[in-house]
């Protein structure tokens, strides 16, 4: 035997008995709860772990009957009866078989998280309503709010045995976590389901219990179409491949984070899926899906191949067929704990808060109300109209605001406008006097042609009545662009274009004005953005992770091209980002001032030193007499930079200039060598020194390779 298979069974057999000691359980309770036959809940189990786990797209996920597809199946089976379930989820499966060799699995993933959430939140509080009754010892109603009405009076009933039994099977699960002795090892579902089993043998009680044929082979359950509308038998089809699909992707998708092994091919799992729920109907079982309890146990058991999934169907078909009397111990009431348990851990509060922080809580909160109100496929429909409509609020949604302080009137208008924005931005203008002037700040992000014509009315109108407007864009030229009759940009500005000083160069004042609106601006956009960030550095003082030496030359931004912010660059800037070398005669002491900080006191991992295409300084040092003046102090700091010049020569063609900018990065990360505090540590691994190069013209980065022979552009992706 291999090292390789050694190393896959050392890992992966242990990690599939650990997923059984959780699957089993689950799979009994959730055929229960589906109005299903026990086995039909086993048979999925097996079927999901052999047949998906061979034959899917993730190596770590495991499939089954799962939570999530209890309502859908519930109403499936009460409609079309059981056998005619069977076929509908063969007939799910072809779907999904088709869909995933299409591949537009990817596809799936355009469902709103928000969606997705709600409505397992409202399946888990379905199957809540309903199990609370079989905990009580009674049989569920047909509907949530059926279940809901009925509950007050279940609750006075005297169900002594099986309210004891199921309570306290949910006292070990929300328990257990408190012997972590006991819970690394024993998963808290088996352990609850065995005290609850244990507790009813004893006692001899009189409960409901799992049911499984004498003759499992001859399990009669295979699938006969049923006699239905073609729509009603299409729209069930649609509804379990779909609920299946998103679910078992999405489950694949979170997954995929906690494990380091090959990544999912997401149309290969939903074909996957597909296979799986065709073989698990043909043989009378429940749909399969991708389940995220049963895959994070699978992943924290130490599984890492497809052997524990397929090995974790293997085990549960064995107990089925040696342990069918032990199973048929386990009470209904402990199940149904299990599923109250199950469903109550569905309403996940942190996925409500990440939802919440998104603004999309009425998205989840509209679907959860309608899948227990009006059904599963009528929530999700629900959900996914609200997220439409939410969607085209956002993209149509405006904020405009007219007020006057101490510097006059302004306007600040913020969103898309379109035609629907123009009655607020209409009576937003209005409120401001005749014959003032008055700034607008339109930091839009589209504006469609209602939008300009109605701005720029009201500009004509307002300033034929004396008054003056000044209209400053934030980010696109749309207003500027469509009056003088430009095309509009097509794509959007990164949010962070604030930055840039476009804005100055649009106002026909001094320098001392420019800087002043320049500053208003930032108070009311950039400080916004950035101050909680600048607050928290004032606090806690600056933390840069390295020195970034390069040109004074105005058209390097270095926060911009190296997408960085405040506190993350200890900048140096100098005319031709050059670096004096230690022990020279004629040092400058700005840049080594800087290197004792920045090493001694920020203790920075790192120096870049950058250069740029067209650097004015090495220009003038090629052509010194080209200088439209005499230039001295420029001349005598551009000596440190002869080194440079020197390693390319004096003479070349038309790319002289870019080999003679990059050579003067090369020299000054070997001038950064003569200093001895800088040697030390890269000597020592603690710094690293980086060459960059910027060319203008392309917006191009090029780094420089460790061996310093040449600069390779940065890739986009």
């Amino acid at each position: 035997m291999s090292a390789q298979w050694r190393e896959r069974l050392r890992t992966d057999v242990p990690a599939s008995l650990v997923v059984v000691l959780v699957a089993l359980p689950l799979s009994l309770g959730i055929a229960v709860a589906s109005g299903a036959p026990v086995l039909a809940g086993l048979i999925s189990a097996v079927i999901g772990g052999i047949v998906v786990g061979a034959l899917g797209g993730s190596v770590v996920q495991v499939s089954g009957p799962a939570a999530g597809l209890t309502l859908i199946v519930a109403q499936t089976v009460a409609t079309f009866g059981w056998r005619g379930a069977c076929a509908i989820t063969v007939a799910a499966g072809v779907l999904q078989l088709l869909l995933g060799a299409s591949r537009v699995a990817r596809a799936a993933l355009a469902v709103s998280p928000a969606i997705v959430h709600g409505m397992l939140a409202g399946v888990g509080v379905v199957i809540v309503l309903s199990q609370v009754h079989v905990l009580l010892g009674d049989a569920p109603q047909a509907s949530a709010l059926a279940n809901l009405r009925a509950l007050p009076s279940e609750l006075l009933h005297n169900h002594t045995p099986a309210v004891f039994v199921g309570v306290l099977t949910l006292a070990v699960l929300w328990g257990w976590r408190a012997v972590p002795t006991l819970a690394g090892i024993v998963p808290a579902p088996l352990a609850a389901v065995v005290v609850g089993t244990a507790v009813a043998a004893a006692t001899g009680w009189d409960l409901q219990r799992v049911d499984i044929p004498d003759d499992i082979l001859a399990f009669d359950a295979g699938p006969i179409w049923p006699d239905a509308a073609p729509s009603t038998l299409l729209a069930a089809v649609g509804a379990v491949a779909l609920v299946a699909s998103v679910e078992s992707l999405l489950c694949a998708v979170a997954v995929d984070r906690m494990h380091d092994g090959p990544r999912v091919n997401l149309d290969r799992e939903l074909a996957g899926q597909g296979a799986a729920n065709v073989v698990a109907g043909a043989l009378g079982g429940l749909p399969v899906a991708g389940v995220i309890v049963r895959s994070t146990t699978n992943v924290k058991a130490g599984g890492r191949t497809r052997l524990s999934t397929v090995l974790h169907g293997v085990w549960i078909l064995v107990l089925v067929l040696v342990a069918a009397p032990v199973i048929e111990l386990i009470p209904l009431p402990a199940l149904a704990a299990l599923l109250v348990y199950t469903g109550v851990q569905m309403v996940n509060l942190t996925h409500a808060q990440q939802v919440h922080q998104h603004r999309e809580m009425p998205v989840y909160v509209l679907t959860l109300l309608a899948v227990v109100v009006l059904g599963l496929f009528e929530g999700v429909l629900v959900g996914m109209a609200c997220a439409l409509l939410l969607s085209v609020w956002r993209l149509t949604h405006a904020t405009v605001r007219a007020y006057q302080d101490e510097h006059g009137w302004h306007v600040a208008i913020e969103g898309s406008l379109t035609f629907l924005a123009v009655p607020r931005l209409s009576r937003a203008l209005a409120q401001v006097p005749t014959g003032v002037a008055v700034g607008v700040e339109l930091n839009a992000d589209f504006m469609d042609h209602a939008a300009v014509t109605a701005l720029h009315d009201w500009r004509t109108g307002h300033e034929r009545g004396g008054g003056t407007v000044e209209v400053h864009e934030l980010h696109h030229n749309w207003y500027a662009d469509a009056i003088t009759g430009q095309r509009a940009p097509a794509r959007k500005i990164h949010p962070t274009a604030w930055l840039l000083p476009r804005v100055h160069r649009a106002v026909p004042h001094g320098a001392r004005e420019r800087l002043t609106r320049g500053a208003r601006l930032f108070h009311r956009h950039g400080a916004r953005r950035v101050g909680p960030l600048l607050a928290e550095l004032a606090r806690t003082g600056q933390q840069p992770t390295q020195l970034f030496i390069t040109c004074a030359d105005s058209r390097i931004v270095p926060s911009m091209i190296t997408s960085t912010g405040p506190g993350d660059l200890f900048t140096v800037r100098n005319v031709g980002n050059l670096v004096p070398r230690d022990g020279d005669g004629d040092l400058d002491g700005s840049v080594p001032a800087a290197m004792d900080f920045a090493l001694n006191v920020l203790q920075v991992r790192t120096i870049t030193v950058c250069g740029h295409s067209g650097c004015g300084a090495l220009a003038a040092l090629l052509r010194p007499g080209t200088l439209p003046a005499p230039m001295p102090h420029l001349l005598r700091w551009l000596r440190h930079a002869q080194p440079s010049l020197h390693r390319v020569g004096q003479v070349g063609d038309g790319d002289h200039l870019t080999r003679l900018c990059q050579q003067n990065v090369v020299q000054q990360l070997e001038n950064l060598m003569s200093y001895p505090g800088v040697a030390e540590r890269v000597h020592d691994g603690r710094l690293e020194l980086v060459g960059m190069y910027f060319d203008i013209a392309t917006s191009r980065i090029h780094l420089l390779d460790p061996t310093h022979t040449r600069f390779t552009p940065v890739s986009a992706h």
